[in-house]
């Protein structure tokens, strides 16, 4: 009797510190930067999101994610006008080497608006875009060894943005201007914090038809490379649906290009965009 009342106990024991070791674990403190995605049904996203873990292996590969507040994703609260959304993306240098980055909206009925390669650029880019309702708007940033860093905002609004015609497809006067592009580089002025920065602005004329409107195609551009004046790739865009008509786009360099800048690309009918901007 005494022999059983013993292994009894080594049993309740041993069950109890079973019990116990998960608790444990699950208290180790993430870094304040990165915070790696627990097994839940959300992934630790904290938008708590439900398309936030089919997006994770859509669009970055199922690859391993944490959110992490070195990116930093601006946008307004409230967007006045769904069909121009302004958005922008700054990478925190500390983070180190960027290869890409992708620009994601959950609630979008078109979910990956941009991937952006800086390539020689500064890991920084901004731009408008088109969104259907209330939505976390995501960038994903893929360093050096694979990992995924997540940063986002929550933008919200009346919506309608990607299920209507812009105003260049309503009066047809986008057969006019389709291709044109205009920019300039600017460089901060002398004793500003960022006095080593020059940005580059391109705007780029397209309907940038979603395809969601009764007997209109999608039709937007779809590929962007800027270059330098000895033909030196420094940063690689591809877009998708949701940018916005008439799209501009802002680039960020550490030094002016060298021998002025050069925007080819095209669109996904295959029209060939060329500039080269002064």
């Amino acid at each position: 009797m005494k022999d059983s009342r013993f292994i009894q106990s080594i049993a309740a024991s041993a069950l109890l510190a079973l019990l116990a070791a998960p608790a444990l674990s699950a208290t180790a403190a993430p870094t304040k930067a990165a915070t790696a995605a627990p097994a839940d049904a959300f992934e630790g996203d904290p938008y708590r999101s439900l398309p936030w873990a089919d997006m994770r292996k859509e669009f970055l590969g199922g690859g391993r994610a944490v959110f992490d507040t070195r990116v930093q994703v601006l946008g307004p609260a409230f967007a006045e006008d769904p069909m121009n959304v302004p958005i922008s993306v700054k990478v925190d240098p500390a983070l180190g080497p960027v290869q890409r980055m992708v620009l994601l909206v959950d609630r979008n009925p078109i979910r990956k608006v941009l991937e952006y390669q800086p390539l020689t650029a500064l890991p920084a880019i901004a731009f408008r875009f088109k969104l259907e309702q209330a939505s976390p708007v995501r960038a994903a940033v893929q360093t050096q060894d694979g990992l995924w860093h997540v940063g986002g905002t929550w933008v919200d609004s009346a919506g309608g943005g990607c299920t209507v015609s812009g105003a260049t497809r309503k009066d047809g006067t986008w057969t006019q201007t389709l291709g044109e592009v205009s920019g300039r580089l600017f460089t901060s002025a002398p004793g500003n914090a960022e006095a080593s920065i020059s940005r580059l602005r391109v705007r780029v004329m397209h309907p940038q038809d979603t395809g969601l409107v009764g007997g209109i195609p999608a039709f937007y551009v779809n590929k962007l490379s800027v270059r330098d004046g000895k033909d030196r790739e420094l940063a690689r865009l591809l877009s998708f649906e949701p940018v916005s008509e008439n799209p501009v786009f802002s680039f960020d360099f550490a030094t002016p290009p060298d021998g002025g800048v050069f925007v080819v690309g095209s669109d996904n009918n295959g029209n060939r965009i060329a500039s080269k901007l002064e």
